[in-house]
């Protein structure tokens, strides 16, 4: 069976995810930039908020034992609004648009907190998908085979018809052992090409 479907990640895929981008926009200079973003967006606690075994509250605390006290402001503006400083990637954006319009389905599924239902009105392309599956809602995590198999179900997807596209390996591992065709994300020039290979008309 060809490719039917594309399931994009949203983070490095359809809007760019730098912890360093966004932590300079609430401190100063760059050495207090990197302390937040190693406290904030590097800690290993922001998988959990992403998973939605924690809140945003407990992130904030669990940050502010990394940081000086001066800047336990810039960590909670940080926390509050960086995903309102996300840049989309247009040549990604532009690209499931023509994949939509040329008749196949396109679907996202991300690793991402609740805050998720604002970030995503950021993406170009959004009020185009068909459907997504995000984390925070599931209690699920890519690359967990059975997160990309709920998005299946969910929609009435058959697996092999998919191609999930992500910039985490892991991730993309974790697809193909669900059944799906996968592709590592580098950029939308790859990625069309892999798409033409695989018989798909734009």
């Amino acid at each position: 069976m060809g490719i039917e479907n594309v399931i994009f990640d949203m983070g490095n895929v359809l809007l760019r995810f730098d912890g360093m981008l966004f932590s300079r926009i609430f401190t100063k200079d760059e050495d207090d930039a990197r302390l937040l973003n190693e406290a904030l967006f590097a800690n290993p606690s922001w998988a959990l908020l992403d998973a939605g075994v924690i809140d945003e509250d407990t992130m904030e605390r669990i940050a502010q034992t990394r940081l000086p006290e001066r800047l336990h402001a810039a960590l909670h503006s940080a926390l509050a609004e960086w995903d309102l400083n996300q840049p989309p990637i247009p040549e990604t954006n532009e690209l499931a648009r023509r994949l939509h319009e040329a008749g196949r389905g396109i679907y996202l599924l991300s690793n991402a907190g609740l805050r998720f239902e604002r970030a995503c009105t950021r993406i170009p392309c959004w009020s185009l998908m068909d459907g997504w599956v995000v984390s925070a809602f599931e209690r699920l995590m890519k690359p967990d085979p059975s997160i990309y198999l709920l998005l299946c179900d969910r929609y009435g997807l058959e697996p092999s018809s998919c191609l999930f596209v992500d910039d985490n390996e892991d991730n993309v591992i974790g697809a193909r052992a669900a059944g799906l065709a996968a592709y590592l994300f580098d950029d939308a020039k790859g990625l069309e090409a892999e798409l033409r290979r695989r018989g798909t008309v734009l």
